[in-house]
Formats: structure tokens, C-alpha cells, sequence
């Protein structure tokens, strides 16, 4: 594990619901919440105090303990149960508020990172399904059971929100998993309510593709991009705590009207450009790709905090023209800068 990402770990950035979660779930089956709580330097006090922080490694040495102290095989789903969407704080009311669930999707995974991130969540558009993938990140993590533990939280997790979101009918088509399901099979189906596929390459829950333009029980376009702007901000701050990633981050955020390169920020660093690069894919980035999120949060708080014209955005942004600056906007965000702008006022 590399310094900065043993510093995006210990990182005391993010709400202890998971941890409450978890507590929750293995008092209903007769285990103290001190076991799970061991080593973590919190009590249950803490767990309900909204002022608490706590780091991802906290949670992960809570699931450590949990096993540890004989959970039944089905904690970690039921502890995804309980996760649900107005637990999660501004994140969570946004996801609730998308227009669509395409879009929900996509704000689901641009700011997954504001929810005590234990996996790397993407999603992909096939013409059956909407899949979302789930990736370990965390590769000092050698247990077994802790890893298809952190699977299986993520995967219940996703399947409470989506019908937080979409209603309670609707349940993935399948879902795929790296492990062996050798005795755990009627678990997996019971809990994430599909066909369960095992010793599979990737690890996955898919929908159905035609879901992607329905609109969710409580969509409202204004909700969204009021609270948009408030988990960019959000989403900024863990990101400039976060490792070397957050560095280079904080740098770019600090010259927004000319972005440095590569070799400039390497220097601020003290270090040598070839040795940023490997750090940075160390964190499962790049540059381009912490420049092009940089870019975008800028560009959604010009359009929605000012009345600059995309030509004068595209220059700041420093695009050598506004239609450059359109089509790295719309590959960002799946939009048009002018949609942006039209649905913040309807």
C-alpha cells in the first residue's frame, strides 16, 4: 500500500452509518456492539452523533471484527439493507431527486467517493443492461472472507438504493461474482433478489437497459442541481484530503485560468514527473484524468454560479475554443453546457 493511499484510508472524512449499520446487524444476532467496535475508538454514542467522523479503514476493520466475532453469512446484506439512500446525506438526496435513473447512474458513480468508498463502482450501457461493476481497490486487504464481505455490503447496497430510488419492484436481472458460491448461493439470491452467477471475471449487477430512461419516484430537476453544487463541494474537499491525488487536485483548483502541466505540479511536489505518473496509477488515476475533473467542477460552478457565455468559460478553462470546450463537456457529464444552464431554471 502506497503513502497516500494509507492516507485516503485513514482519512476521517465520512458519517459512521455504515459502522452503525454493522452494529445494527450483529446485535440483532445476540453480538455486543464493543466487539465490533474494537479498536476503532468509537462507542455507540459516537455512532449517533452527527459531528463523528470516521475513515474507510475504520469500517474495514469493523467488518474485520465482525467475522471475527461470528456474523452469519448473511450480515453483510442485511447490513446493505439497512443502508439506505437518506442515510447518506446530501449524496443520498440527489440520488433520490435524479430526473432519470440514467442519471442516477451517473451521479452514482461521479460521487460514490463521498460514501465511504470500500470498492471502485463504474457502470457501463449494453443494449440489455445497465451493469454496474465493482473492483477492489484496496489491495493490502489479503483476507478472503473480508473481501467478498465488502462485495456483497456494496452489492446489497446498490439493490436498496435503486429501489429507494425506482420502487421496491425493481430487482437486477443477475448478478455476477468473482468467488466460488459453494454453499452461499441461496444467500446471494435471496438478498440481491436475482439469478446469482458465480467464479466469474468481473463483479456485477445488472438491470435492465430500458429502466435508463424512466424517471425515479421523487425526480425533480431544480432538487438536483441545487444539490449538485453542494456535493461538487463536497466531492472537492475529499478529494484535496485525499493522497497524492488530492495534491495534485489542490494545485489544479488553485490556478484555475492556467492549469499547470504535469511537470510543473511534479516540481511543486518535489518530485520528478516520472515519479508523480507512478504514483498516480498507484491511485487508479491519471493526470488528464484529474485535469478533466477539475475542468468539469469548475465548468458546472461557472454555469451555474455566473453569467459567463461558453466562449469565455472555454478560455478560462483553458480550451482553445468553445466547441473543444462542448465536447470534453458533454464526454464529462453526458450533457450540453446550455442544458446545464436550461435546467438549473426550469
Amino acid at each position: 500500500m502506497t503513502n497516500s493511499q494509507a492516507k485516503l484510508l485513514n482519512k476521517k472524512i465520512y458519517s459512521p452509518y455504515k459502522i452503525a449499520a454493522l452494529v445494527a446487524t450483529a446485535t440483532e444476532q445476540g453480538i455486543a456492539a464493543g466487539g465490533i467496535l474494537r479498536g476503532l475508538r468509537l462507542n455507540q454514542d459516537a455512532l449517533i452523533n452527527p459531528a463523528t467522523l470516521v475513515s474507510i479503514k475504520q469500517y474495514i476493520d469493523a467488518c474485520t471484527n465482525a467475522i471475527d466475532a461470528g456474523v452469519n453469512s448473511s450480515t453483510p446484506f442485511e447490513t446493505g439493507a439497512k443502508l439506505h439512500l437518506t442515510a447518506y446525506g446530501m449524496y443520498g438526496y440527489a440520488l433520490l431527486s435524479s430526473p432519470t435513473i440514467r442519471d442516477y447512474f451517473n451521479f452514482g458513480v461521479k460521487y460514490h467517493p463521498l460514501a465511504t468508498p470500500t470498492l471502485k463502482m463504474t457502470w457501463r450501457e449494453t443494449k440489455e443492461s445497465a451493469i454496474f461493476e465493482f473492483r477492489e481497490t484496496h489491495s493490502y486487504i489479503k483476507s478472503l472472507k473480508i473481501r467478498y464481505f465488502l462485495i456483497q455490503q456494496q452489492m446489497a447496497q446498490n439493490v436498496t438504493h435503486i429501489r429507494d430510488v425506482a420502487g421496491e419492484s425493481l430487482l437486477p436481472t443477475k448478478a455476477l461474482l468473482t468467488y466460488s458460491g459453494e454453499g452461499i448461493e441461496t444467500t446471494h439470491e435471496q438478498y440481491l433478489g436475482c439469478e446469482c452467477h458465480f467464479n466469474q471475471k468481473a463483479n456485477e449487477l445488472h438491470f435492465p437497459q430500458p429502466i435508463l430512461d424512466q424517471s425515479p419516484l421523487l425526480g425533480n430537476r431544480l432538487s438536483i442541481q441545487l444539490l449538485q453544487e453542494t456535493c461538487n463541494q463536497l466531492l472537492g474537499r475529499t478529494k484535496m484530503s485525499s493522497g497524492i491525488s488530492g495534491e495534485v487536485y489542490q494545485i489544479l483548483m488553485m490556478s484555475p485560468n492556467s492549469f499547470p502541466d504535469m511537470e510543473t505540479v511534479a516540481n511543486q511536489l518535489c518530485i520528478t514527473s516520472r515519479t508523480l505518473r507512478r504514483k498516480l496509477v498507484a491511485d487508479s488515476t491519471s493526470y488528464s484524468a484529474i485535469l478533466d475533473d477539475a475542468r468539469c467542477t469548475l465548468a458546472i460552478e461557472y454555469l451555474l454560479a455566473t453569467r459567463m457565455n461558453t466562449d469565455d468559460i472555454a478560455k478560462r478553462l483553458g480550451f482553445s475554443d468553445s466547441a473543444h470546450f462542448r465536447r470534453a463537456f458533454r464526454r464529462w457529464t453526458g450533457k450540453l453546457p446550455s442544458h446545464i444552464r436550461k435546467e438549473s431554471k426550469t
